[in-house]
This record gives structure tokens, sequence and C-alpha cells, in this order.
């Protein structure tokens, strides 16, 4: 999801922070005003070239930076190795920027680090989906296609996924471990002086022990005002001066003993509140100890840097992009050493990890196949609902699904095409429309299985009346499950969004333009001038 889109300097925006809403977004204004200068912040993001118009007036460089929330394995995905080297440890987000100096050339950076334009792309076109002349390579690429129906077939299939990416690594690892130890007995003594260096460097490291560190290193970072927490509810429970809620439980309990044989029925009362004086009391117990334990080890937090620095260190050290990937390189060392100590053929023992990996992997890949097949015709028919329902003609949507050769994901490819107009042949999705018809048919593919941040410029593009209603139900229907911004001229979309943003040009010297969040009031306003003054109230939310 897209946390924040800052600009600076871009064309005619001085400067802009966005922070969009989870669900639908729309971005409305006046023709003219400078929406398209939002497409090409995103587009710059997505690896499009820079340019010296791109700068403002008087400026010496433009910036755009979008930070992101991190989907799970994406840093792990084949072609972004490069990027996840520059991740900063305990990083949660993804932070990717371009700069566009006064000549047209562009700097590209990830976390503030300088990256490669390919790379800041590569991340881009996984994190945010962009349509016009993005969507076009979004929807020719069949990693994408399969993205979608691995995301229609549901929690199970992404959970094979992960199982189908570990067990692609286990195989690459045991794969070169059998090149290492075939290679020759040249290179042994290298290998396993490499075995023992790794096996020494993570001797003692645990699994699940590196989120433990960051987990406890956080919790220390705010060991003062968890102290004062703690010791302001001590003190109000159990003062050493004065009385405390205790002690006042002790009082209301001691003021009700005399008269307890005139009222019998208050006795419940006076227990309820000797037991409420014992367990305050514990309570600030409690809480006492736990200050004492923030206080018992003042130099813990050195200790955990040091140990996260070691961890990073082995990681760099040993090639590894994860701490699960350091130890289980640290237990095949572990087990390659017993293998010899045993008298083990290491020759052997290689081709028989190698060939257990490989099996592995393959039922992976079986089981996900299965589960492709199984979902390609009900996804063909709810994307080809979508389609007749936003006036693409008879709506006609097949899916193909081919063998290739293996990977991360399987060992499988999918081909999404369409028949737009009957008596033509289904053709790929990428070469039957642009613009704003191939915009509405990757919204219809994205409705049943999109589950990114996805952004249209030119979904409104020639249509109006009620296929813009339909339009507008299935942006609202997407926005339910993924961040969805659209560019639009269109009420019916804009009055549907959960979040409206309005782009306005303002006069001066030099003219620039402003992007501003409105609230409700500012909305209605803005939904009336979308309308020529008419009334449209009653549908906004």
């Amino acid at each position: 999801m897209l946390r924040r889109l800052r600009i600076e300097n871009l064309v005619l925006i001085r400067e802009a922070d966005l922070e969009p809403t989870a669900g639908l977004n729309a971005i409305t204004g006046e023709t003219g005003a400078g929406k398209t200068i939002l497409a090409q912040a995103i587009g710059l993001l997505l690896g499009a070239k820079g340019d010296a118009a791109y700068l403002g007036p008087g400026a010496q460089e433009a910036y755009v930076e979008a930070e992101f929330d991190v989907p799970a394995g994406l840093l792990e995905e084949e072609g972004l190795e490069a990027l996840a080297a520059l991740r900063p440890a305990g990083e949660d987000g993804v932070v990717l920027a371009r700069r566009v100096f006064a000549d047209g050339r562009t700097r590209a950076y990830a976390w503030g680090r300088s990256a490669a334009r390919e790379d800041l792309a590569a991340a881009g076109e996984r994190l945010l989906a962009m349509s016009g002349q993005f969507e076009q390579r979004r929807l020719a690429r069949p990693s994408y296609q399969l993205d979608v129906l691995d995301a229609f077939v549901g929690d199970e299939q992404r959970k094979l996924r992960s199982e189908a990416r570990e067990a692609w690594r286990e195989q690459a690892g045991a794969r070169r471990a059998y090149e290492d130890v075939a290679s020759g007995a040249a290179s042994t003594e290298a290998r396993l002086a490499e075995l023992r260096a790794l096996a020494e460097d993570t001797e003692g490291l645990e699994v699940g022990a590196e989120d433990r560190l960051r987990e406890e290193r956080e919790r220390l970072r705010h060991v003062t005002e968890l102290a004062e927490a703690a010791g302001n509810a001590a003190s109000a429970l159990a003062p050493d001066d004065g009385e405390g809620a205790a002690g006042l439980a002790a009082l209301a309990e001691r003021a009700l003993g005399p008269v307890e044989l005139i009222a019998p029925e208050l006795a419940r009362a006076r227990s309820e509140l000797r037991d409420a004086e014992v367990r305050l009391r514990e309570t600030a117990l409690e809480l006492r100890a736990f200050l004492d334990s923030l206080q018992a080890e003042p130099h813990r937090l050195e200790q955990i840097e040091a140990d996260l620095d070691r961890i990073a260190e082995a990681k760099r050290r040993f090639r590894c992009a994860s701490y699960e990937e350091l130890l289980a390189r640290r237990d095949e060392a572990r087990a390659e050493f017993a293998a010899l100590d045993a008298g083990t053929n290491p020759l052997r023992a290689a081709a028989d990890a190698l060939a257990a990996a490989e099996q592995r992997f393959a039922e992976v890949a079986s089981r996900l196949r299965r589960a492709r097949q199984k979902a390609t015709s009900p996804f063909a028919g709810a994307v080809a609902e979508n389609l007749r329902d936003i006036g693409m003609g008879e709506g006609e949507f097949e899916v193909e699904l081919r063998e290739r050769d293996p990977g991360v994901a399987g060992a499988d490819e999918v081909l999404f095409r369409i028949r737009p107009n009957s008596g033509l042949p289904f053709a790929p999705v990428a070469e039957t429309a642009s613009g704003g018809e191939l915009s509405r048919i990757a919204l219809a593919i994205a409705a049943v299985g999109g589950g990114e941040t996805l952004v249209f410029d030119e979904i409104d593009a020639g249509i109006g009346g009620e296929t813009a209603h339909a339009v507008g139900e299935l942006l609202r229907r997407l926005g339910e499950r993924a961040q969805v911004i659209t560019i639009t001229h269109l009420p019916q979309i804009a009055s549907v969004a959960e979040g409206h943003f309005r782009v306005e040009k303002v006069p001066g010297d030099p003219t620039h333009t402003r992007i501003e969040r409105l609230e409700d009031a500012e909305r209605r306003e803005e939904l009336q001038r979308m309308l020529g003054g008419r009334e449209f109230l009653s549908s906004v939310r």
C-alpha cells in the first residue's frame, strides 16, 4: 500500500504531500489544473525517463518520493536482489525516489541510497500498478498475470507460493553445494574453510532470534516512557507515602466493619473491598518488579545492537538475503561436517540432498498447478462478467495456463486473452486496446484478483451514464480489498471514493498547482462543480 507520496518542483507543483486512504481515492479538478502531473510523478517511480521540462519555474531539480508498505516476500523475488541489498536493517517499508536535474538527467534512490533506475522500476511495478502507458507493459508481464490468478485462488495459494519460494531456495542451495563438491578437490578446502567460518560466526543463533532482538531493542529504546508509566501506576496504587488506591480500598473496608452486624448485606461489599485491596497491592508489586527489570541490565541495549550487527555482518559475508537463509546455510554446513566425520562420500551426500530438494519443489509446484487449473474457468467467468458490466462488448475472456521453466512461483505461466468484438480471434489483453479501454480491462481483471495499489488515469475516457456508474461501482468494490487511486472527471466515480483530493491551479507569478484533501463540505462543493452546480449529494459517502 502507498503510505505517502511527496512531490517537489514537478512542473507546476511546488510541493505536495499526499497520504491516500487504504481504499478508493479520487483525484479531481478542472481541466488543465495539473492532474496529469500526478501521473507523471508516479511514472518516474515506475522508471519513466526524465525530462528537463519536468522542472518547475526557477527550480534546479524536481523530486518525487513514495513510501510503501512491504508485502511479505517482495524483496526476496527474482530481479530485486540489488534493491534488497540496500534495505537498512529493521526497515519495515520501502522508500523509492527519483530526482530530475535541469539537464534532464535523473537519479534513483531506495531508502535514500543511490539505486539503478531499472531496479527502482522493477520494485515500483510490483508495488504499484499504473494505467495508461504502463498498463500495457504490466498486463503483458506473465508474472503479473500469474500473481492475479493466484490471488483469486486465495490464502491457501499464497501459502503454497511461500512454500514454493522456500523449496526453490533450498533446491538452489543444494545444487550450489553439489556443484561446489563436484568441482574438485582444489576448491574443497576453500569451501570447508568457508563452512567452518559460517558455523563459527553463527554459533548460538536460534530460529527467530533476529526478530526477538529487534522487538527487545524497540522496547529498550522506549525504556524511559515504560519506566515512567510503570512508576506512576505503582505510586497511584500503593505509594511510599500517603494513601493510594490500595490504601483507600482498605479504608473503605474498615469503614464498613463496625456496621456489618447492623446491615449484614454490607458483608459482600466489605469482602470485595478486601479482595480489591489485595489485588491492587499485588498489581503494584508486579509493576515495581517490572520497573526493576528495566533497570537490571543498563547495558542490554548495547549488547542487542552488537548481536544485530553480528547477524547483519554474517548475512553480508555469506551472501544471505534473510536471517532464515543464514540459518539454513549454517545447518547445511553442520550437516556436511557431520557427513565428513561419519566417513560419508561428500559427492553422494550432496547428490542425495539435491534430489530430495528437487522432489520437494516438484511436489509444491504440482500442487500450485492443480489449484491454478481449477481456478482458470471461474476466474475467466468473473472477469468476463465485469467486462460486460462496464460496457466492454460481449466480455469474452479466457485464461491459458502453460508450463514454463521452474522458478520461485512454480513451473507455470499464465496468458490472459480477450475478444472484445464477436468474430475476431482471441488476443493477449495487452495487444487489444489502448488508453481508457485498456484501463477498464485492467480494472475488470484487478477487481477479481488484483491486490496491490492501483492507479487509474484514463479509466473514464469516453464513458458516461450507466457505464460510468458501473465503473464507479467496480472501483468501489475493488477499493474494499485494495488501494485504488483514480484521476477522474466523473462525479459518478468521485462520489463513491473514501478519500477525495482536489487539484487546482493557483494564479500568481508564477502560477502553481495545489493539491489538497477535501473534507465533507468541500467535497460536496467539488461534486457540485463536477455536475455543473446541480445537486448530487445523496450518494456521497
